[in-house]
């Protein structure tokens, strides 16, 4: 794209982003207990309001994870978080019906006064507590061949990770190609190349982005096994890689086998 086509691009992708508003309950709570400890672990529901969600996000966390979020938040946001009351610790009675419902009810006031604050709700912090955990499980299963569960476990982070990154919706792309390589090696590639769409689009302007060529590649391959249209995608592959050469390009499936690590 020229900058013209990419300012024009931008503009108009701007005009169409809406603040995508969710709300968060704590409907349960539960206590576990293991050889070395016992903890609470809180079962959190997040919605989009203002319409019919009918993918509600359902995760669950303990008061240590809300902790690490409170500690990493206050290194980048402490002013703008310095009005939003984190719930304190105690010593004793942690485990009491009385405690445990107090602390649902000042978790979901804590998670809703930081989702009020823009640059607190946009941070790599506030978003990777609500999807982390179980985008690591999923890339863990990709990375062990267990397609149909990593599979299982994107189909329900997937749309949540989409309401909380709609600013910026590259962020996303990793999740759809993971689920666009679990799609194909399970022998689904209308699917497959489904997700892919929906991720070239989340890329439509980011032509350097190091998911661009090799999903271009691999969509190109299902375009041509589903009898679709292969030619322009192989065109545009060709561009891509004439524009920014590489000795030795990833594939999707070396690529996204790398993410969430750590």
């Amino acid at each position: 794209m020229t900058t013209r086509e990419l300012q024009e691009y931008w503009r108009t992708q701007k005009c169409c982003w809406k603040h995508v508003k969710l709300l968060f309950e704590i409907t349960s709570a539960r206590i576990e207990e293991r050889k070395v400890s016992k903890f609470v672990m809180y079962q959190i529901v997040v919605i989009q309001t203002g319409s019919f969600d009918s993918n509600k996000a359902v995760l669950e966390r303990r008061y240590s994870d809300f902790e690490t979020l409170q500690k990493k938040l206050l290194k980048t946001f402490r002013e703008e978080i310095e009005d939003v009351v984190f719930p304190k610790k105690h010593l004793i009675g942690n485990f009491t019906e009385e405690m445990i419902s107090e602390r649902k009810l000042a978790l979901k006031e804590y998670l809703s006064l930081l989702y009020a604050i823009r640059c607190v709700r946009r941070s790599r912090e506030f978003i990777d507590f609500l999807t982390r955990p179980e985008l690591k499980e999923a890339f863990g299963c990709l990375r062990a061949g267990q397609y149909a569960k990593a599979l299982d476990i994107l189909t329900r982070v997937v749309p949540l990770q989409e309401k909380l990154t709609a600013h910026c919706p590259a962020l996303l792309v990793p999740a759809l190609c993971a689920k666009l390589v679990c799609y194909r090696d399970l022998e689904r590639p209308a699917e497959a190349f489904a997700v892919g769409e929906r991720a070239l689009q989340c890329l439509q302007a980011r032509e350097g982005h190091r998911y661009y060529t090799p999903l271009l590649d691999a969509m190109a391959r299902l375009a041509y096994l589903l009898g679709r249209d292969f030619v322009s995608l192989q065109k545009r592959l060709e561009e891509s890689q004439l524009r920014k050469p590489a000795l030795r390009g990833f594939t999707l499936k070396e690529l996204t086998v790398q993410e969430y690590l750590s």
